[in-house]
């Protein structure tokens, strides 16, 4: 890696601006597959807008959106006015290029309003949150008493260590854990699912997917922050095929 880039640096902030670069050159269209890596299928993304019921024009906050996929996905299926943060720049400014959408450089602290949301979700950020009581009181702290919330948490399957080789960076709570913080936060949980009980990408949005990818390995594969990414890809996806780690679908409201 370049200087002191960490591995969660290189994932999120310099690969992100590398795929802004490739997924640019794609239709409209084609854009958001790419950009949903990670982030639930299309399936569990339209679970939870059916859940979340956001209306048009409402704005929606995709709280850590990485380069913007799953927001861009929201508004094309709902018509919401999406709004996002993210604590790395090259994110920010990926969601920004690809999809025309607001985008902050946050990350624990977000600089919203108290109360000021009724409605968004966050996909798989927090097992990568150092201070996860803070981050989740964060969020309570922006949501109206009304509103709701989605989240994608990645969770343990058992207490104690995991036998393979966790990402860096992540720290992964049982369900039992995540349900203390939740319940410290004030956030109760309204419903929830398991990301494993939904269809996988479907053939269309693998083909760009994997395009895009291969391009990003044709251009970077020799630089060691590319290296890294796929290492981290690597070790996350050994954890959820040896089902030491689930990904939970939560629909949470302030308590």
């Amino acid at each position: 890696m370049s200087g002191s880039e960490t591995s969660m640096e290189a994932e999120f902030d310099t690969i992100a601006a590398w795929t802004a670069e490739v997924v640019a050159g794609l239709a409209r269209a084609q854009r958001v597959p790419p950009g949903c890596r990670g982030s639930g299928s299309p399936a569990a993304l339209h679970w939870f807008l059916d859940q979340l019921q956001p209306q048009p024009g409402q704005v929606f906050l995709d709280c850590g959106a990485g380069i913007g996929g799953p927001a861009a996905f929201a508004v094309r299926e709902t018509g919401v006015r999406a709004l996002l943060t993210d604590p790395e720049a090259g994110a920010c400014g990926a969601a920004r290029t690809l999809y025309g959408l607001p985008a902050l450089q946050a990350g624990t602290r977000l600089p919203i309003a108290s109360g000021a949301i009724d409605v968004g979700w966050s996909l798989g950020v927090l097992c990568t949150v150092d201070d996860q009581p803070a981050w989740l009181a964060e969020v309570r702290r922006v949501l109206g008493d009304e509103g709701l919330f989605g989240m994608i948490v990645y969770c343990a399957t058992h207490p104690g260590e995991l036998q393979k080789e966790q990402p860096e960076g992540n720290t992964f709570l049982t369900v039992e854990a995540l349900d203390r913080l939740l319940e410290a936060a004030s956030l109760r949980v309204v419903t929830s699912a398991w990301t494993d009980h939904f269809a996988a990408f479907p053939a269309d949005w693998e083909e760009v997917a994997g395009a895009v990818e291969a391009e990003l390995e044709r251009r970077h594969g020799d630089d060691s922050r590319w290296q890294t990414a796929q290492e981290q890809s690597r070790r996350m996806g050994a954890l959820l095929a040896a089902g030491e780690v689930r990904g939970r679908m939560l629909v949470l409201r302030p308590a």
